[in-house]
């Protein structure tokens, strides 16, 4: 597997999804587990710096017996309970706890072809000590256009607009100084 670099992610962006306690906990408990995801969808969105927010996290993962193990500790380590709820999305996994933290595991994401694509494009990115991968914003573009979900398409401008920021801003800081 190839070496990511790690971001440590701006507090701004933290307290704009006020979701960094949240991040800690769950990022911490999946290193110590041992349980590879990929944080996907608006909060993803959000830690890359778009101006956008959600109520859960969702993740991808590679659905595998052990994954699946994991999956349960996960939830135990959390205080949570897994449930397995109805949607048209397959291989949905949802981990829920009484204060109102859910998160939704998928082995499958509209417009993904593998995890392993999305897990070599991912960031890795740390808020307070912990690291959790995190997708790029074409991934999470991708699948919500694939979606085609109504709450999914009213954010693909903003998304796009802030992958564009980004691509500039990662130009500039790439562009050589002159030499004077």
């Amino acid at each position: 597997m190839r070496r990511v670099p790690v971001r440590r992610v701006h507090q701004h962006y933290t307290h704009r999804l006020d979701a960094r306690l949240y991040l800690v906990e769950i990022g911490r408990h999946l290193t110590e587990i041992g349980l590879e995801a990929v944080l996907i969808g608006n909060a993803a969105a959000a830690l890359q710096g778009a101006p956008v927010t959600t109520v859960d996290f969702d993740f991808l993962f590679r659905k595998t017996p052990r994954n699946m193990q994991k999956l349960k500790a996960l939830a135990r380590a959390l205080s949570a309970v897994v449930l397995r709820p109805y949607y048209p999305a397959s291989d949905l996994y949802r981990v829920v706890r009484d204060d109102g933290l859910q998160l939704d595991f998928m082995a499958t994401i509209h417009g993904i072809r593998s995890y392993e694509g999305v897990r070599d494009r991912a960031e890795m990115i740390e808020i307070d000590g912990v690291r959790l991968r995190v997708a790029s914003l074409p991934d999470i573009i991708r699948s919500k256009r694939a979606a085609r979900r109504p709450r999914d398409l009213a954010v693909i401008d903003v998304l796009e607009k802030a992958h564009e920021a980004a691509t500039r801003q990662g130009r500039k800081a790439a562009r050589p100084r002159p030499r004077k």
